[in-house]
């Protein structure tokens, strides 16, 4: 008897009808109204199906607004493949269209949240997932066109929320049967952009995300990180400001600590902070991992040059100029390092060899960098062949002329 009494339970559960929190949210024909209501009473519904069901109905109302907006830009497509007169073009609601698509997007994701929980039964049967993805996949290009027309508007909000749409969209699994062939070759370059509005109004874990998906393309690897790590250093207007930069960039370094672009930025960091202590070991604990790092190399020979150590940063910027020997602005401090032992040691015979090596260093500069974009060598190669040759020397006139 109780076992049966416990089946007619379970039975009543199973075939219940709606209940009054969802009813409610059904009845609604207008999204404002809808979403509020399903906010209000989402925690009073029966289960998860219940919820999938309310957002289902949520995107229902905001699919409306986009196949009527679209309908229009159909028409308007027609109209002018048949000589329609300019005049004659219907207008759309733009940013009704994108801000609808926005909404059918978010709630449909939250959908399928729900709808991907198993039921009663046990089995996972979702019912809205492929219905609300084909429909949604193919309209969220009107969002990357209007979101371009947004992003020469300020503020850059309607940029970063329709095109932050369209970077959720393209990498939610809701959306991962959908081909995403033809747009490889901008998405990553608009999930940098979303990245960037993200970063400019101070969202920085919304902006770590975009970016860290723009820089899955490796067309837009560079500049994202260059994006990424100038948003978490600039603007800086107290100390809690950089403890908070310090402590992301931390972060970042940890998760990437091969990264020679992370491991400098934190260095510099640290030397914003004048912690020379954080500096050191940080760059000897990244040495004794990659000793062929070229940023910790490279950074070890300037430590030792603002330390006036001219031995110490010689063998350091060599390690350098070995692990990037297309690095102008290397061979150019190290030319200027040997110049300085060149003329403060009092063997001559160990400055002309000293000399010898900076005219060395300062040459593969030049040949690297012959108009000194990246590196300044020219004075000072001059007056490591002026310190060797002596003035009147041809090869320091011609050392003259380069200055």
């Amino acid at each position: 008897m109780m076992m049966m009494a416990m089946m007619l339970v379970a039975s009543a559960t199973a075939f219940a009808g709606d209940s009054d929190a969802l009813k409610a949210v059904l009845k609604t024909k207008n999204f404002a109204e809808a979403e509020q209501l399903l906010k209000q009473n989402v925690n009073q519904m029966a289960d998860a199906a219940e919820k999938a069901k309310a957002y289902n109905h949520l995107v229902d109302l905001a699919m409306k607004k986009v196949t009527k907006e679209t309908g229009i830009i159909l028409e308007n497509q027609v109209g002018q493949q048949m000589g329609r007169a300019a005049n004659e073009i219907v207008p759309y609601d733009t940013l009704g269209l994108a801000n609808a698509l926005c909404d059918a997007i978010y709630n449909a994701i939250e959908c399928n949240k729900y709808d991907q929980q198993p039921n009663v039964k046990g089995k996972i049967a979702p019912k809205y997932a492929e219905k609300n993805a084909q429909r949604i996949w193919p309209n969220r290009q009107h969002l990357v066109n209007i979101g371009q027309e947004e992003a020469h508007k300020e503020p850059k909000d309607n940029a970063l929320k329709f095109w932050g749409a369209f970077v959720d969209s393209g990498t939610d699994p809701l959306f991962a049967a959908q081909n995403h062939e033809a747009e490889k070759e901008y998405f990553g370059q608009v999930a940098l952009f979303s990245g960037r509005y993200a970063y400019e109004k101070k969202d920085f874990e919304r902006g770590d995300r975009y970016i860290a998906i723009a820089r899955q393309d490796p067309t837009q690897e560079k500049d994202a990180l260059a994006t990424q790590l100038w948003y978490t250093r600039t603007g800086l207007t107290n100390h809690a400001d950089s403890v908070a930069a310090t402590n992301r960039l931390k972060a970042l370094y940890e998760a990437e600590p091969q990264n020679d672009a992370l491991l400098d930025a934190l260095y510099s960091m640290y030397d914003g902070a004048r912690d020379k202590a954080a500096q050191v070991a940080l760059l000897d604990n990244h040495l004794a991992k990659y000793p062929n790092s070229f940023a910790a190399l490279a950074n070890k020979g300037l430590m030792a040059m603002a330390d006036n150590d001219a031995v110490k940063a010689v063998e350091w910027l060599n390690k350098a100029a070995a692990a990037k020997p297309d690095n102008a602005v290397i061979y150019t401090y190290l030319g200027i390092c040997l110049s300085s032992q060149a003329a403060t040691t009092e063997d001559a015979a160990k400055s002309k060899d000293f000399y010898k090596q900076a005219i060395d260093a300062f040459d593969k500069a030049k040949e690297l960098d012959p108009e000194k974009k990246m590196a300044n060598w020219g004075y000072n190669r001059y007056q490591a062949y002026y310190g060797l040759y002596g003035e009147e020397d041809p090869r320091t006139k011609a050392a003259e002329a380069d200055r």
